[in-house]
């Protein structure tokens, strides 16, 4: 079931920047520089009542956010029919909503859904089907309609959004009644100190999730590394246009990167590599890799964001049990804070664009390397830090 989710949170994101680009024709200025980042927004303000939720209920309770998917696409259409701009602003946080939701809820029920030490391989597998629900979409969008994407007018996409709409409201009822575990980690469910000091040794006597440092230093890795992910996804196409570069498909560059390091994660993690080695290999891809981007030549260089993609692939699936590890009863409370560090998204973006306009396009990717050297740090030695008794 895990895998659908993620299938189908990846496909609502793709038919949300399918419409922004429709939009962004119909409204012109008031939505051209919402369009990168527009679902973000919404996803980074609902983030802190995402941690709320997973605090307070199961994990698996976020499943039915597919209703509140298809709500928002039906909102969608209704802002397309009335070429209205507020509904087309509302349908925008209902869906930045259930997208921060679900990403908060599905990510921690899998990397304790099994042996911690497997975690990456669990959620590199969910990656991949992440990002080839991208395309895939896509696919879907040109074959209902008969015509390809830079054809696509407003109006050709009400009858492929009912169509979808119907899937999620089949899929939110499928998730709200499918017989998923309720897992706990290991002395989360402890009542008695003696309980906690067998199921979960480090927790025993802890009274604040201030008390654990790598789940702190952790969440400091995940603020910097969603940070460092959103620069090399969102800005190949941006940079390539930049320098003048024939083409637009330069969006697959990282997209690629991802999905070979998330094959690489599920087939050598754990038999072959741990989480922590992993990350420390894709940490030290990522420098090079962004030093790359800095300063080879230009033409060259845009290429070189496969390399800071294909680092960044499997810190998301090693950060999240390395943080979480050790926990007991404060694991849900470590997802939620590992959860808020997902606002890294929003503001490393603007850091870098404020780099930009003082500097180049290209010397603005030389901020990922600071941020890489911190999850360097983190793989190496941040982890493994814990307080004595």
């Amino acid at each position: 079931m895990e895998f659908y989710i993620f299938v189908y949170k990846a496909c609502a994101v793709s038919l949300y920047t399918i419409l922004v680009r429709e939009v962004d024709g119909r409204f012109v200025t008031l939505f051209f520089n919402m369009s990168q980042n527009d679902l973000k927004r919404p996803n980074r303000i609902l983030l802190i009542f995402s941690a709320i939720h997973i605090k307070s209920l199961a994990f698996r309770f976020a499943t039915p956010t597919f209703i509140i998917f298809a709500i928002a696409f039906g909102l969608f259409i209704q802002a397309a029919a009335t070429e209205s701009i507020v509904w087309f602003l509302f349908a925008s946080f209902i869906c930045g909503a259930a997208n921060a939701v679900l990403q908060a809820s599905v990510n921690p029920y899998v990397t304790i859904l099994g042996p911690i030490e497997s975690a990456a391989k669990r959620i590199s597998i969910m990656g991949i089907c992440n990002k080839l629900a991208w395309p895939a979409t896509t696919l879907f969008i040109t074959l209902v309609i008969g015509k390809t994407i830079d054809q696509i007018k407003m109006e050709d996409l009400f009858q492929p959004f009912g169509i979808i709409i119907g899937i999620f409201v089949v899929l939110g009822i499928i998730a709200l009644m499918a017989p998923l575990p309720e897992v706990k980690a290991a002395g989360e469910d402890a009542t008695t100190d003696a309980e906690e000091a067998v199921a979960c040794p480090y927790a025993e006597g802890k009274t604040s999730i201030m008390q654990f440092p790598h789940l702190l230093l952790g969440v400091i890795a995940l603020f910097l590394y969603v940070g460092v992910e959103t620069i090399a996804l969102a800005t190949a196409t941006g940079y390539a246009k930049a320098l003048e570069l024939p083409g637009d498909n330069y969006g697959f560059i990282p997209s690629i990167g991802m999905v070979v390091g998330y094959i690489c994660g599920a087939t050598l993690i754990p038999k072959y590599l741990s989480q922590a080695t992993a990350m420390k290999i894709c940490a030290i891809i990522a420098i090079i890799g962004s030093a790359l981007v800095a300063t080879m030549p230009a033409e060259i260089s845009v290429y070189c964001i496969f390399f800071m993609a294909l680092g960044c692939s499997l810190m998301w699936p090693a950060l999240w049990p390395l943080a979480m590890a050790d926990l007991g009863k404060f694991t849900k409370a470590g997802s939620s804070l590992l959860t808020m560090a997902i606002a890294g998204g929003a503001v490393m973006p603007w850091v870098r664009g404020v780099v930009q306009d003082a500097t180049s396009f290209q010397t603005s990717y030389w901020i990922c390397v600071p941020c890489f050297l911190f999850i360097l740090y983190y793989g190496m030695i941040g982890y493994k830090i814990r307080t004595k008794k």
